[in-house]
Order: C-alpha cells, then sequence, then structure tokens
C-alpha cells in the first residue's frame, strides 16, 4: 500500500503543493498557485481536487501546513482584526506592558513612538496577590475580585484573556485558580496562562509573551478550524500537522493552544529541509538562502545543527534583515534563527525624492503581481528586471503554462524607473538585480559574520521561486565557491515539511550559580520535563523508540542580561567534573558569538530545556539516471538573449531542461537551467555538476 505525505506552504504571493509517495521518494505532484489572501484555503482545496484522483485520498497518512497568519496578523493583513484581549496580572504590575523596557528602536529620532501596548489599559485587570522569586506565598490570592472581571469581560465582548502572575514560573498556583474560575464562568473565552506559555523569568517578556498567545488563539483557531473542516469535507483523514517556529511541526490541537509557536512558521520549513540536505549529505557548514515572492531568508546549519534563538519581536520593524529591538512586541520562544528582508521576485523597485532607485520593501504580491503578469500591475519588480534581461523564459512560467508579457515589463521599467533617473531600460533592470542582490547579501552577512561564522566556509543550498536566479551573485559577493540547488527549489519549503518531526519545547527555570548547583536535583527536573514531552507525544501517538529528548541549559556570566543555549545531551549530570564541562562548552560558544571569553567571572544557569521530539519517517532522495559529462542534446530547448552582471551586452546563452539534466552532467556557464518551480542562472565564472542524486552543484571557476 502507497504513503502518501502532503507538504503545502502558503506564502505571501504563491501557494507551493507537494505530494510524495514517502516509501519511493517519487513526487506524485508538485503545484504552485497564487495565494488567495483573504481565504487561502481555498487555493488549497481547488488545487487538490483537480490534482487527487479519490482513491489517493485514502493513502494520505499526513499533511503538514506552514503558515504566515500568526505573524501577518500582527502586520495588519485585511481580514484579519485582532480580537479583543484581557489582562489579569499582579496588583501593581497593570502597566508593565507599557513600561516594557527603556530600550528605543530609534535612538536619535526625537518624534519616535513606541508601539502602542498589545492590551489596551482598560482591558488589563489586577488582582491581589504576590509570590517571592522562590515561589513562596507571601500574599494569597484574593478571588473576590474575579465576577467584577469577568463581568467586565462579557460587557466588553471580550475573547481572550492572558493570566500573567508575579514568579508563576516558579509556582503557578495562582494561575491556575484563575484559570479554573475562568473556564467554569466562561465557556467560550480563550485563556492563556504564562505558566504554559512561557515559564521563565523577565515579567514583560513573558507578560508580552502570553498576551501575544492569547490575541492569536482565536485567530489560529477559527483558520486551523476551517482547514481541518475543509479537508474532512474533501474526505481527509490524516491528521493535520503545523510547522512551528522551532522547526518543528505539532498537531494541529496543539496549536491552537499554542499559537504563539507558529510566529515564524512559514520560513523555518525552508531551514528544515536544508538541515536535511546537510545530514544526507553530510555537509558541516551551510547556509540556507530562499527567496520566494514577497521576502528573502537566510539560516545557518553548523555541524547538521540549526540556530536557534528565543530573542524574537514581533510586528516590529526591520533594517537591513535585521529586526529593529524595541519597535515590535516581544516573544520568548524558540525560534530559527534567520535574517529576513523584503526582497523577493514580487518587491517593487521605485526611485525616492532623491532621484536615487531603490527595491522594496512594499511587493507586489500575488494581487495584482508584477507587472508581466499583466492583472494591472503597474510598478516594475525584480521579476519584471529579470525578464527584461532575459533571465526569465518570455514564453511564460511553471513550464509555460502561466503566461507572461515581457512589453508590459519594459514599458513599466522606462515609465517609472529610466524616464526618471536617465538610464536606459537595460541599465535599470541591471540597476534593480544589484540593489536586490546588496540587500540581500546582508542577511546572509548577519548569519555568519555577525554570528562569528566565515561564509567562505560554508555551502550555499539556494531555494524558493527566485534564490536561483541570484545565488550566484549573491556567493561572488560573499566569496562562496560552492552553491547546491535542489531538485525542487521552488517547491523547497513545502518539502521541508515532509522532512521534520513532531517536537515540543519544554522550559523549567532555575537561576543558580553553576558551582551551587545539585545535579540530582537538575536531572531530577530534566526528567519531569521529559515526562511532559511524552505526555503530549503520547496523545498525538508516539511511544517508546520513535521519541527522543534533546537537553539544553541556558547559561550566561553573572550580571549579564542575555543567555546563550548550550546542549547537554552528551554530558552525564551526576558525574565527575560535570560544572568544569558545562562551563567549557559555554565559554566555547561565548568566544564563537562574541569573540572574547571571561575566564574569572562565575557562570550561572537560568534554564533548563529540553526538545521532546516525535520521530517521523522521512521521505527518501530517489536517484536520478546516469549520463555521460556532457548532457544530451535534447537537454539543451533553445537559445536566448541574456545579460548576466557586469556584463556589457546580451550574449547568446543556451537554455536547458533540467528534466532532461542526467547524474554526471556538467555545463559551463554561461547557462540558464529552466524547471517548472524555478529558474538556475549560470554565469560565465561558473560551472554546473549534477549528482546521483539529481542535485545541482554549482562552482566557481
Amino acid at each position: 500500500m502507497k504513503k502518501l505525505a502532503i507538504g503545502i506552504d502558503i506564502g505571501g504571493t504563491f501557494t507551493d503543493i507537494i505530494i510524495q509517495n514517502k516509501d519511493s521518494g517519487d513526487i506524485i505532484k508538485q503545484l504552485k498557485v497564487a495565494t488567495i489572501l483573504k481565504n487561502p484555503e481555498e487555493a488549497i482545496i481547488a488545487s487538490l481536487q483537480q490534482e487527487l484522483i479519490s482513491e489517493d485520498i485514502d493513502f494520505v497518512q499526513q499533511i503538514y501546513h506552514a503558515t504566515t497568519i500568526a505573524t501577518n496578523a500582527f502586520l495588519g493583513q485585511v481580514n484579519l482584526e485582532l480580537p479583543k484581549t484581557a489582562l489579569v496580572t499582579t496588583k501593581g504590575f497593570r502597566d508593565i506592558l507599557e513600561i516594557g523596557r527603556q530600550r528605543r528602536a530609534s535612538l536619535y529620532d526625537f518624534s519616535f513612538e513606541r508601539p502602542k501596548p498589545i492590551i489596551p489599559r482598560r482591558f488589563r485587570f489586577e488582582i491581589k496577590e504576590r509570590l517571592n522569586h522562590k515561589g513562596e506565598i507571601i500574599c494569597p490570592i484574593e478571588l473576590d475580585i474575579l465576577p467584577k472581571i469577568s463581568a467586565a469581560i462579557k460587557q466588553e465582548n471580550i475573547s481572550s484573556v492572558a493570566i500573567t502572575l508575579l514568579h508563576s514560573y516558579k509556582n503557578s498556583i495562582h494561575e491556575q485558580k484563575i484559570k479554573e474560575y475562568f473556564e467554569k464562568n466562561h465557556k467560550d473565552l480563550y485563556i492563556s496562562t504564562s505558566f504554559e506559555v512561557s515559564p521563565e523569568h523577565r515579567e514583560f517578556e513573558r507578560t508580552s509573551t502570553t498576551a501575544i498567545n492569547a490575541i492569536l488563539m482565536p485567530i489560529v483557531s477559527r483558520y486551523i478550524n476551517s482547514l481541518a473542516e475543509s479537508f474532512r469535507e474533501f474526505g481527509f483523514k490524516a491528521p493535520l500537522f503545523i510547522m512551528q517556529s522551532n522547526g518543528g511541526v505539532s498537531k494541529s490541537d496543539q496549536i491552537q493552544k499554542l499559537p504563539v509557536s507558529i510566529i515564524e512558521s512559514g520560513p523555518s520549513a525552508g531551514v528544515v529541509a536544508s538541515r536535511f540536505y546537510a545530514e544526507f549529505l553530510d555537509l558541516n557548514r551551510v547556509l540556507s538562502f530562499d527567496m520566494g515572492g514577497t521576502t528573502a531568508k537566510a539560516g545557518s546549519i553548523v555541524n547538521k545543527t540549526i540556530t536557534l534563538t528565543s530573542e524574537y519581536e514581533i510586528g516590529g520593524d526591520v533594517h537591513s534583515g535585521r529586526i529593529t529591538k524595541g519597535s515590535g512586541y516581544p516573544a520568548r520562544f524558540p525560534f530559527i534563527d534567520l535574517a529576513e528582508i523584503s526582497s523577493g521576485g514580487g518587491s517593487i523597485a521605485w526611485v525616492d525624492n532623491g532621484n536615487a532607485l531603490r527595491v522594496g520593501p512594499i511587493s507586489a504580491g500575488s494581487e495584482p503581481g508584477p507587472v508581466c503578469y499583466n492583472q494591472n500591475g503597474i510598478d516594475p519588480t525584480i521579476t519584471d528586471a529579470n525578464l527584461v534581461l532575459g533571465r526569465l523564459n518570455p514564453e511564460g512560467l511553471l513550464n509555460k503554462t502561466f503566461k507572461i508579457f515581457p512589453e508590459l515589463s519594459k514599458k513599466s521599467i522606462k515609465k517609472k524607473i529610466a524616464s526618471k533617473i536617465d538610464l536606459s531600460v537595460t541599465e535599470s533592470a541591471l540597476g534593480i538585480i544589484e540593489i536586490a542582490n546588496i540587500n540581500m547579501s546582508r542577511i546572509l552577512r548577519i548569519v555568519t559574520v555577525e554570528r562569528g561564522l566565515d561564509p567562505r566556509d560554508f555551502i550555499l543550498i539556494a531555494f524558493g521561486g527566485a534564490g536561483p536566479l541570484h545565488a550566484c551573485a549573491l556567493a561572488n559577493e560573499l566569496e562562496m565557491t560552492h552553491i547546491i540547488i535542489p531538485n525542487n527549489p521552488g517547491l523547497f519549503s513545502a518539502m521541508g515539511l515532509l522532512f521534520t518531526d513532531v517536537k515540543h519545547t519544554n522550559v523549567k527555570s532555575i537561576r543558580e550559580k553553576i558551582e551551587n548547583l545539585d545535579y540530582l536535583m537538575i536531572e531530577n527536573e530534566f526528567g519531569k520535563l521529559e515526562e511532559k514531552g511524552i505526555a503530549v507525544l503520547d496523545d498525538e501517538g508516539f511511544k517508546g523508540k520513535d521519541i527522543i529528548h534533546q537537553r539544553f541549559a541556558e547559561l550566561r556570566y553573572v550580571g549579564q542580561g542575555f543567555e546563550l543555549l548550550v546542549p547537554l545531551s552528551d554530558i552525564k549530570l551526576v558525574a565527575d567534573n560535570t560544572s568544569s564541562k558545562i562551563e567549557k562548552l559555554f565559554n566555547q560558544k561565548h568566544k564563537i558569538i562574541y569573540g572574547y571569553i571571561m575566564e574569572n567571572e562565575e557562570v550561572e544557569v537560568v534554564n533548563i530545556r529540553v526538545n521532546s521530539l516525535g520521530l517521523i519517517k522521512k521521505p527518501i532522495l530517489k536517484k536520478v539516471k546516469p549520463g555521460e559529462k556532457k548532457p544530451i542534446k535534447e537537454a539543451i530547448v533553445d537559445h536566448r538573449q541574456v545579460l548576466f552582471d557586469k556584463q556589457k551586452e546580451y550574449i547568446q546563452t543556451p537554455i536547458y531542461d533540467r528534466t532532461k539534466l542526467l547524474a554526471k552532467n556538467e555545463i559551463a556557464g554561461p547557462a540558464i537551467i529552466e524547471q517548472y518551480d524555478s529558474t538556475t542562472i549560470l554565469p560565465q565564472n561558473w560551472k554546473a555538476k549534477v549528482d546521483e542524486f539529481g542535485l545541482i552543484h554549482l562552482h566557481r571557476m
């Protein structure tokens, strides 16, 4: 019996769907369709109805989905209004969301305004109670105020409530009592407690994270329920898994309880796929570069491990790929460490008041899309520039099934760009590409140079519909010499959904100097966190050897305001010299990240953390038919005039059909390799070689 899995990645421009036979590795179907922003599930169901025959529906075992709905909610997407949410907190801490941290997003901007509090003051309620930093009760909770708060919630038609009390990460008893009251008296109220969402110290970040979770619960629940209902009506019986920001998936019912976990759901899948390739090909240092229709993202994989961070701000500003601290709402949760910039195929090129050419951050998206789509778009985009330079097939995209119009691109660039800055259409198109490449090279530097890593030591995996178009130019900029183009680069993130495991993270606050640690106690606490993970994974159908745990500690020098995540899975905690071993690991990481260590400073453990994984059988990479060094004649399907970077004139360039390339084939640039979901540019100083799995390896000569 065949076993099918479906990966669905909804982006700002395209929705990618991939259907794979998990046993054979065969791709049954691959689809790119325009995203319907108001009702994204419509594009999914309509596509599956066309492509899946009725008998295949019963063979679908898992459905994996990556979504940007959580992020879009805070970016003001139409039809995603934030629900009314209340906050219940310790007396005296009503304004913690307003006070926040003394961090200015724009230090020298006298007109700078901080983000509005995520929950209005009139919806923030206080309750008399108090715990000390050890979790000991020093003022019992007074529940008499709850009926008054309850009445206000009903009167204001509040949908969701966040409960965050002082030091509840040490003792959750008071939060539990409030939760029980609301569960009893408000059947339809969404309830989010900090001890379940973010059981860590730092009151502002914990409160902000819990509030974000509460706000997202109604939005994400409605979306998931609607999608799941559509799947049921279609005939699917397979469980629905949602990609999380930490690089793992979880069943949809768990996501409804913890929607803060999917804020970076969309971009995570591509990094997970890159990690799979790093492991499969035994590559120690890999950079993932994902350029879609709206944004470009970069992440790093070192020693086959994805870099994670717990610092993130949702709804904030992004400057040159960096999140501007203090401009958004903090969320303390494990996130894949990504750098992102608004530079995708649909990013709009424009001329500012100083007659300087700019690209992005506004995107044409799927509606109306680039000018060449002939959907009433008027502003030129990166896609239009690539088309004018001959890098895209003028007859159409997606195997010529999506007709495009090069003349519309030329007219738009001439009117909107060339006529304003006294350049030709060709020069303007080259300028658009060069600026976009400079912008995107910054995010690759952020995840390497700014993390103490040398990009020249890395192999670049380029994907997304537009990633292979720009990969060689970016590699030249960073002096990288090796690029890998996956088999399905335009659908790589959807493919990545099939390469991940179910993942749940549990954390415990410790706050103790490493020299004073009771390792028997730490071992016991790790055991409790693992039991929590097992309980959730058991509900999701995982047993015994299909469950593994990864242990971590968050450490810092005493007095520091930040921590570093250090893996502890390979350390036996009750052995001799445990403290020195952990301290050595911390110092090594501190040296890599910050360039120095403080040998005489004491180290403390802030939190311990456990990732509990439910292992899912991964699809296999299928070998392709071997050939000779020279591709077969039929692989060259056309020639056309193409203008490459730093060239003065168009070059007659061979166009290869990737589906006709065989293992061992080699191609010297200049050349273009086309396929259904993407186009790969091979400049003159690069050569390509196809390996036994059909992956294209680009090498700088």
